[in-house]
């Protein structure tokens, strides 16, 4: 798509981010994609994420940080770094949330994968904005769970009967042969007349790299579990792999993820010391850099590490998790039977040896091509095209009451 300049149009996206790095990342891909296409776009994210100050924005491309929170074993919630209760803390959120997206004036309104936001904390700003004629977007994973499950988490929080009222558009970041997100929850009106199917999110390297290659081994696995803060037992299970063999084919370079555990980072790390053929690293802001330079990548299989597979064509041994959610697994079997990935199910058994053999046939694995992921990597492309649409028929809305 050429690039088209706009007149001062302005897009705020809604990131919750409790955990992890998936929220963020997602929604920082497509603003840089949009205000690339798009000159005179303005993009704002709003994000809980308590490390989205260590990320790069490109021009026209800003953010407002509201205060964590963090979701207990038990279910719960609590403040991530306030010393305050809980309802506080998301009274705090709401307010912002709200007060920002008043004051920035959006045409358009992207709220990412939680409809109702974090505990129903967006759900007042949806109202209100769509009351004075800004166009609302709720944007989902291609896989979000298990249906049943996911078809009970949404009546629980209320959202089936509300979700037609607070959104124009639902935008699904993955191709339609993946099938609905959706499937098996009751609305009370059809809603895939309102799924729009972009496809994955093209990933691209990074002109600068953040670690030194020069450091690092010249043929190597990159090992990453993501934000890191479930990736323990991924983790774990490749160390034990080089510790009890040699006949491994490439060294490995870990990027632990920067939500891991201090304790089992310490510990991971004192474990690679002995091993010469283990490099560890906690973060790495640029990793398509380090993955466009591997032979191979093994990885739990999140959204945003499927769609840098595919885009840098990698070899790659998927290992997803399966709890709290089954959306990993979802999607790893999914890829496994259309022949891009391969998986290991941890529930089968984590014995040392099923991963050194893994390892060894991933290293005869070979680079996907073209044909196989051709009509996939449409995100950028079908995003900026309904956008636009969205954008046109916001703009003709106001002019139309202008004129009255």
């Amino acid at each position: 798509m050429a690039q088209v300049r706009l007149n001062n149009a302005r897009l705020l996206i809604y990131s919750h981010d409790t955990y992890g790095l998936g929220h963020l990342r997602r929604c920082r891909t497509i603003a840089h994609a949009l205000v690339k296409r798009f000159k005179g776009l303005s993009v704002l994210i709003i994000s809980g994420s308590p490390i989205i100050g260590r990320f790069e924005f490109r021009a026209r491309v800003d953010y407002v940080r509201i205060p964590g929170v963090i979701k207990l074993y038990n279910g719960e919630y609590t403040s991530l770094g306030l010393h305050i209760d809980i309802q506080q803390t998301l009274d705090i959120r709401k307010a912002i949330i709200q007060h920002t997206a008043l004051s920035f004036q959006p045409d358009i309104f992207l709220v990412d994968k939680e409809p109702l936001g974090l505990k129903g904390e967006v759900e007042p700003t949806l109202r209100v904005l769509r009351e004075i004629g800004v166009k609302t977007v709720l944007g989902l994973r291609d896989v979000m769970d298990d249906p049943q499950w996911l078809a009970e988490e949404w009546q629980q929080k209320g959202i089936p009967p509300k979700l037609l009222d607070l959104y124009d558009d639902i935008w699904v970041y993955g191709p339609a042969s993946t099938g609905s997100p959706l499937a098996g929850i009751h609305f009370p009106e059809p809603v895939e007349p309102h799924l729009y199917f972009t496809g994955y999110l093209a990933r691209h390297v990074p002109k600068t790299a953040e670690l030194d290659f020069s450091t690092l081994p010249e043929h190597y696995l990159l090992v990453t579990p993501g934000g890191g803060g479930d990736g323990v037992e991924l983790v774990d299970w490749v160390l034990r792999a080089y510790e009890s063999s040699t006949r491994l084919p490439f060294a490995a370079v870990i990027i632990l993820g920067p939500f891991m555990g201090a304790a089992e980072r310490e510990q991971f790390e004192q474990r690679a010391a002995s091993l010469p053929q283990v490099t560890i690293h906690t973060f790495d802001r640029h990793i398509e850099a380090l993955m466009a330079n591997a032979k191979a990548v093994v990885a739990m299989g999140g959204y945003n590490t499927f769609c840098e597979i595919l885009s840098l064509r990698k070899p790659s041994l998927l290992v997803p998790r399966k709890k709290p959610r089954l959306e990993q697994f979802i999607r790893a079997k999914q890829a496994e039977a259309l022949g891009l990935v391969s998986v290991l199910d941890p529930d089968e058994g984590g014995s040392t040896e099923r991963m050194v053999q893994a390892l060894q046939q991933l290293s005869d694995q070979s680079p996907l091509v073209d044909d196989q992921i051709n009509g996939l990597l449409t995100g950028q492309d079908r995003i900026a095209e309904r956008f636009l649409k969205l954008l046109g028929e916001h703009r003709l809305d106001h002019s139309t009451e202008a004129e009255e």
